[in-house]
């Protein structure tokens, strides 16, 4: 089980600036759909547990980048269990749907990056107080940017990471509302494009993604 770093974790989530959300993954074109996001510079995967192969397919991603290039965790997180066989298989952060204690003491534990699922103030300094690295604001369609910047503005001590419904047309919003990163699925990994294997189609939505999260903060 290898330790990492939050605080270097977290430049690079926020570096991507996108945290690809691969609900679904198949060991078939998982390679092939992160290969695609990196070479439209998002660089972040979050490869959900609620999948049967999720642990295998985080260390099959892990193994395929250099920590340089690439971040690798698990999503959809909901017990301590589920939390540490994510970091035993390489998961390099973790993330929940919701807050709950034990999945962030384990993370804390073995110094790994974790975000829990948050939806209001009081839910976000809870998770934060018990160590969280990032409060994912979930699920942000129901609340809007509005929402999160309520958030943000009394406790801009907590990174945010608005998570459902994030997509080109609403994805700058959220970083002018606060967010230091975004987690984003279907809007980022179209379905029928990776069936048919049109994994350049990828590619260019996570440049166009990249592209407005970089005009959003000024880089």
């Amino acid at each position: 089980m290898s330790t990492s770093d939050p605080s270097s974790d977290f430049e690079r989530l926020a570096e991507s600036g996108v945290v690809a959300v691969m609900r679904g993954a198949d060991a078939d074109t998982v390679i092939d759909v992160a290969t695609a996001l990196h070479d439209g510079g998002v660089t972040a995967y979050e490869i959900t547990a609620d999948n049967p192969d999720a642990m295998e397919l985080i260390a099959e991603v892990s193994a395929s980048f250099d920590e340089s290039e690439a971040i690798v965790g698990a999503g959809t997180v909901l017990d301590s269990e589920t939390a540490q066989a994510a970091i035993r298989s390489g998961a390099e952060f973790v993330v929940g749907p919701t807050f709950d204690r034990g999945v962030v003491e384990t993370c804390n534990r073995y110094g790994t990056l974790v975000a829990p699922g948050v939806l209001t103030p009081t839910e976000a300094i809870e998770a934060y107080e018990a160590g969280a690295d990032i409060a994912k604001v979930f699920p942000a369609s129901s609340m809007g940017p509005g929402h999160l910047s309520a958030i943000a503005g009394p406790l801009p001590q907590i990174p945010l990471m608005p998570t459902g419904g994030i997509d080109a047309d609403n994805v700058a919003d959220y970083i002018e509302a606060g967010a230091a990163v975004v987690g984003a699925g279907s809007a980022i990994m179209d379905a029928e494009a990776i069936a048919a294997g049109d994994f350049e189609s990828i590619t260019e939505t996570a440049r166009e993604f990249t592209r407005i999260i970089e005009d959003a903060r000024g880089d």
